[in-house]
């Protein structure tokens, strides 16, 4: 069962072949858990230099404790406040980060899952998310199943080796349970409060969504790979891989 648990402006490499959407936040900077603390709404795209600037008004969320230059994650993007005009806050959002996130398609009025970045004391109650997208899925399917709602979602097909069977995936932000995997889709159920507490209710088949596989799925990769991940051709551990280096008994 899936519970939610919950760019700087330019792409980095982290694995060979696999290009990351960074955020507009300090590289290296904040992370998230995946649990979204508020439901906001965009109220403003305003082009500005060649990028946009986006209002965001919070809702519920606690902006007590926010200054300008922290980081905010709008649907699982890592956004810096620039202003904070009291019901919510302004940021840039660059060209890049619209075509390589489902931000191209937020409007005036469009409902956003917010988080405030991790402190010290945060109870982390999801899984560590980065607000560093890294592909745009697609909701393929909606279905009831009794209270809970169960959705199909199809990954881009390079991030499909990091979706794992009861594994971690942040969707819009939000950090869920994967139930089950079959190629580049995967299946997620979703209980009553995370369809509550998130913008999940209002998904349809069609709509993208920002995704952003497991960090340590990520890590463990590029640690089996050691040397061989910057060759050309060695981006990816195969079957043979695993054989060659004593992880698969003949």
């Amino acid at each position: 069962m899936a519970s939610h648990r919950s760019p700087c402006a330019r792409t980095r490499r982290i694995i060979p072949g696999f290009r990351l959407a960074r955020s507009p936040c300090s590289p290296g900077g904040p992370m998230f858990t995946g649990i979204i603390e508020s439901i906001g709404s965009i109220r403003a795209l305003t082009p500005k230099g060649g990028d946009v600037r986006v209002h965001v008004e919070t809702g519920k969320l606690d902006l007590s404790d926010v200054k300008l230059g922290d980081s905010i994650a709008v649907n699982g993007v890592c956004l810096t406040a620039v202003e904070l005009p009291g019901d919510g806050f302004w940021a840039d959002v660059s060209r890049e980060t619209l075509t390589v996130t489902a931000f191209v398609d937020l409007k005036s009025g469009s409902r956003v899952n917010l988080e405030k970045a991790l402190t010290p004391t945060t109870r982390l109650g999801g899984h560590l998310v980065s607000g560093h997208v890294d592909g745009v899925g697609e909701i393929v399917s909606r279905a009831d199943n009794a209270r809970a709602i169960q959705f199909t979602v199809r990954a881009p097909r390079e991030l499909a080796k990091y979706i794992a069977h009861k594994g971690s995936i942040t969707v819009d932000g939000t950090s869920l349970t994967v139930n089950s995997v079959n190629g580049a889709e995967f299946e997620l159920t979703i209980v009553p409060h995370t369809l509550s507490e998130t913008i999940m209710a209002d998904y349809q088949p069609g709509r993208k969504v920002n995704l952003e596989v497991d960090l340590l799925a990520r890590y463990l990769e590029r640690l089996l790979l050691g040397d061989k991940a910057a060759e050309p051709g060695h981006g990816t551990i195969t079957e043979s891989f695993l054989a060659e280096n004593g992880y698969l008994k003949s």
